[in-house]
């Protein structure tokens, strides 16, 4: 097949889902929303700016570490608000350009990995064009939940986007049924495989020595790998910290992708928690899977969501899930069973999980048990990928 990804080309979800495809000899393409240049065999990669992606994010300031909790949550949700009102402006000239590349390329299907934007980019597109191949949409996490009723106009785009779908692709079953009260047709092929492609099971596996071990009392390691966005409670996890420590003095927080983050480094000293916090630098896949073998439990106090892949990282490699009661993630955690779903917003009810997580070795050993049979039988991602193949094939076929 001849396929062209509209995607983010920098993103490792995208980056995970396309490189199955070079592999297996596909004639890959990319018309990548941000400048990237992907270690990737691709036949062609174009650059077609949406959303002002050609516009550099500015780093922040010395002054910002003296934010307090509220002020860096107010000034991260302002940013994705203006964002929110003014990215569909850019749309049109987009999907012109990327018209002029499907006319060249003349590519078997289009895949637009994620509703804002690319998926908005290429159903404008579509919807502008005398001829387009089948268009494939993947719906990642808060598409409909946050970002779709956010403005008019991203309600419209979000519209026009399923409307223009001859497929579509989920990391939930969830968002299927959201798809349908959007515009997406029912009748019309759909999949649910999580949004990377899956777990590779060679990376991520519990190193079960260690996390069934008994806790010395007072210690224990968490990690929250969410990094900053604004539908993340990184402010009731920073404050559930001390109420950990009160009980757990010896416990050791992990925080990848903070590291560098004022806001996080402001957090962290205003809170007096700096012996027990480590924010680290962006981390390697195989990293990432070394430190999450070195906790016992992960925390994302999310209050949007689809399948957040760090989370099913996570329950691959071993650790204890602890997240926002959110439907999607119900889809893969019982709670008390394989994990503890809690309120995102209240510090004290994120303490009590990790505290209870922490102090009852069965509880984590049933849960790990578990999550290695969800994760081998519904994320394993040569399986996965195989069944996204003979998907692509059946929207292919005439």
């Amino acid at each position: 097949m001849k396929i062209l990804f509209v995607a983010d080309g920098r993103s490792p979800i995208a980056l995970n889902w396309i490189k199955y495809w070079t592999a297996q000899n596909h004639d890959v393409y990319l018309a990548s929303t941000y400048p990237a240049e992907p270690d990737l065999p691709l036949t062609r990669v174009d650059f077609v700016p949406v959303a002002f992606s050609r516009a550099k994010v500015s780093t922040p300031t010395s002054s910002a570490k003296k934010k307090s909790l509220l002020w860096g949550a107010a000034t991260l949700k302002l940013r994705i608000a203006l964002r929110h009102w003014l990215a569909p402006l850019t749309l049109p000239k987009a999907a012109r350009s990327l018209n002029e590349i499907i006319a060249e390329v003349q590519p078997d299907i289009v895949h637009a990995m994620r509703i804002p934007y690319e998926g908005m980019l290429a159903g404008l597109a579509k919807a502008i064009a005398d001829d387009f191949p089948p268009l494939l949409i993947s719906i990642w996490g808060n598409d409909f939940t946050l970002h779709a009723p956010s403005t008019p106009m991203m309600a419209h785009y979000t519209r026009l986007s399923l409307r223009n779908a001859d497929a579509l692709h989920a990391d939930c079953e969830r968002d299927i049924h959201l798809a349908e009260k959007w515009g997406f047709d029912a009748s019309k092929p759909s999949i649910v495989l999580p949004g990377a492609g899956g777990i590779d099971m060679n990376i991520f596996y519990p190193a079960k020595a260690l996390t069934l071990r008994p806790l010395p009392k007072g210690e224990g390691t968490i990690i929250n790998p969410r990094g900053f966005r604004g539908y993340v409670r990184n402010d009731t996890f920073f404050k559930a910290i001390p109420l950990v420590l009160k009980e757990r003095p010896e416990a050791r927080f992990i925080c990848p992708t903070m590291g560098g983050e004022a806001q996080a480094e402001a957090w962290v000293q205003e809170l007096g928690i700096a012996k027990s916090v480590t924010l680290t630098p962006p981390l390697t896949r195989n990293q990432l899977a070394d430190t999450f073998r070195s906790a016992q439990i992960l925390v994302s106090p999310s209050t949007h969501d689809g399948t957040p892949n760090s989370l099913i990282e996570g329950m691959a490699s071993g650790c204890f899930p602890i997240c926002g009661d959110l439907e999607s993630i119900g889809e893969w955690i019982t709670d008390g069973v394989n994990g503890l779903l809690i309120d995102p917003s209240k510090p004290q009810e994120l303490a009590d999980a990790i505290l209870r997580a922490l102090n009852d070795e069965s509880l984590r050993k049933q849960a790990l048990e578990e999550n290695q049979k969800i994760i081998a039988s519904r994320a394993e991602y040569e399986h996965c990928m195989a069944q996204a193949e003979g998907f692509y094939k059946k929207c292919v076929a005439p």
